[in-house]
């Protein structure tokens, strides 16, 4: 990239970068204080019950933007922002399972999908270390580490599940500072469900996530766990809908939302 790194690009630019494949990967770290946002794109006919799915869990799956069937753009939440090439990596789910994994889905676009933009903990990434909080996966270029919990969602339509959560290791402290600072930020998972013992919450080995990537707990420090975006794809899994795309964990789209114009206060 000829020595302009990836922070100092704007959103669109990091868009146009991933579009033509020069960006891959996980996305966390990247446009800090702008939004990025979980993705699932499913038929119309079963859009209406995952609206629902999406409005009684709202801690998990917070519905920031949403598209007209066939129509890959979300114009309210970027420029030119297109669905189908504008995240890292896609998952294309048939019937619950996962068939393929690839970094564009405009081959596989029908008139008849419609494209759920669900805020991402990403987003608040950056209030956290201008807050002093150290988040090692970002130190260390890692994805987060992601698991499913025992947690059960509430169930709408033909979606049901558990609720997944992403996993963020600090001091006992600065978990406190986080759960004050990330209550601001509703649209994208607000405070955290649980920190302290992963048993509780249904988690065996924290060396074993489900999705992402490892991340060390040093001595001193506790799990802290928030909702996450990729429940859909753990909800999906049980409903099993003939045909979804969402995204690949940890490669998200960004918005040109700032995330100070979603803080309560």
């Amino acid at each position: 990239m000829h020595g302009v790194t990836r922070n100092s690009l704007i959103p669109r630019e990091l868009r146009q970068q991933i579009r033509t494949g020069a960006i891959q990967g996980q996305t966390s770290g990247m446009a800090p204080g702008f939004v990025q946002a979980n993705l699932a794109i499913l038929p119309k006919d079963w859009a209406d019950d995952f609206l629902a799915f999406c409005h009684v869990n709202p801690k998990s799956c917070p519905v920031i933007g949403m598209t007209q069937p066939g129509d890959p753009f979300l114009p309210l939440l970027g420029e030119e922002i297109d669905l189908r090439s504008d995240l890292p990596g896609y998952y294309v789910w048939e019937n619950g399972v996962r068939v393929q994994e690839t970094t564009d889905v405009s081959s596989l676009w029908r008139d008849d999908l419609v494209g759920f933009a669900i805020g991402c903990s990403f987003s608040f990434e950056h209030a956290l270390m201008d807050a002093g909080i150290r988040l090692r996966h970002i130190e260390e270029g890692r994805n987060v580490a992601i698991f499913r919990s025992n947690i059960p969602c509430a169930p709408a339509g033909r979606f049901q599940g558990p609720m997944v959560v992403s996993m963020r290791s600090m001091t006992p402290a600065d978990a406190i500072r986080a759960i004050q600072i990330c209550t601001r930020f509703p649209n994208v998972h607000g405070a955290p469900v649980h920190f302290g013992d992963p048993a509780a919450i249904g988690i065996a080995d924290l060396n074993k996530p489900d999705y992402g990537d490892v991340v060390e707990i040093r001595p001193g420090e506790v799990p802290v766990f928030w909702a996450c975006g990729v429940t859909p794809q753990a909800v999906l899994q049980t409903s099993k809908p003939p045909f979804c795309i969402t995204h690949a964990p940890g490669s998200m789209l960004i918005t040109d939302l700032r995330i100070s114009e979603i803080s309560l206060f």
